[in-house]
């Protein structure tokens, strides 16, 4: 969500002890076409085939808004972008779902807010699996508690289910976010209601979300306080296990990337949206690395992927959106580079 408050520091510096510290500029490769409204959060599909030719979605957030499909030269595939949506905000995409004992795909899921409702698609063909949408937080009495905003899959590595987070515009100080299984019903997808579960410090909202599935967590950041650790299996418990970054950011924390490098390894990118940074942590320890500059103004959602998507890409691409109507894309080993200097 961005906030337009003038702030006085230097762009692409931070200051501690006293000490000015610069931080590297690092450009865009490319930037994609713009879109109508307010671009988002973003979302990469890799094509298992030919990866060059993978796809980056990302949303556009208004009453007339859609979710867009780029090519990796930041050209609109409009073959593959679906319009005229309610509000999409935040998007996600999993693969090997399966629609019958034979047959798997890859599915994209969003949020649709002002219908009150997840859209899921089948990827690359986009074709809708979910019957015009899959209504979220229907227990919920007041309509303002059940407009989705964030969303995340986890499927999981030991019961190979699929599930789906959703977040939302307001909620309460327990139980924020729901998780749904999802299943395929031989015509659609049906999506049922696992657990709630989340603290929320009711200090601005609660947006993105990002799941580390090899290491089992859900990461959400809850803006203006910290970046809240969940267990991603419902029966491991609804127990908070750490809170992220705290003294990290400036006001709202937002989009949340997880970089794999390794089964368990990595590093977790989050935007730190006033100061036009993202903060890099360890992915196993959750530890503070850096802060990296890559010229962005006003990001709320990124992506990120570490797949070789051909010779201009072989350590994949970083996502991120712009306060511009457009995302930035990345060639992730220049940030790689960067992190571990």
């Amino acid at each position: 969500m961005k906030k337009y408050i003038i702030y006085i520091y230097a762009s692409a510096t931070l200051f501690s002890c006293n000490q000015e510290v610069k931080l590297t500029e690092i450009k865009p490769d490319f930037i994609t076409q713009k879109t109508i409204n307010d671009t988002d959060d973003p979302a990469i599909w890799v094509n298992p085939e030919k990866p060059s030719q993978s796809i980056i979605f990302g949303t556009d957030k208004e009453t007339n808004g859609g979710i867009y499909a780029f090519d990796l030269k930041g050209k609109i595939i409009e073959s593959k972008t679906i319009r005229n949506l309610g509000r999409p905000n935040n998007v996600d995409l999993a693969y090997d779902f399966k629609i019958n004992d034979s047959v798997s795909t890859a599915i994209l899921a969003f949020a649709e807010r002002e219908k009150q409702q997840i859209r899921i698609y089948s990827v690359p063909d986009m074709k809708p699996l979910d019957n015009g949408g899959i209504k979220v937080f229907a227990d919920e009495t007041k309509p303002n508690l059940r407009q989705p905003m964030g969303i995340s899959f986890y499927h999981s590595p030991t019961s190979k289910k699929m599930y789906v987070i959703v977040g939302r515009k307001e909620g309460p100080k327990e139980g924020y976010l729901y998780q749904y299984e999802l299943q395929n019903t031989g015509n659609q997808i049906k999506a049922t209601l696992v657990r709630k579960f989340g603290k929320f410090s009711a200090k601005k909202e609660i947006e993105a979300i990002a799941v580390d599935a090899e290491n089992g967590f859900i990461y959400y950041s809850d803006e203006e306080f910290g970046v809240r650790k969940y267990y991603a299996e419902p029966s491991k418990g609804n127990q908070e296990l750490a809170v992220i970054g705290q003294d990290k950011f400036l006001t709202d924390i937002e989009g949340i990337a997880i970089a794999r490098t390794s089964e368990k390894g990595g590093y977790i990118l989050i935007s730190d949206q006033q100061r036009g940074y993202f903060n890099v942590f360890d992915r196993v320890t959750n530890k503070f690395i850096k802060a990296i500059n890559l010229t962005t103004v006003e990001t709320d959602g990124c992506d990120v992927t570490t797949a070789n998507l051909g010779s201009k890409f072989p350590k994949g691409i970083f996502v991120a959106m712009n306060d511009s109507k457009e995302f930035y894309v990345y060639d992730f080993n220049k940030i790689l580079k960067e992190i571990q200097k």
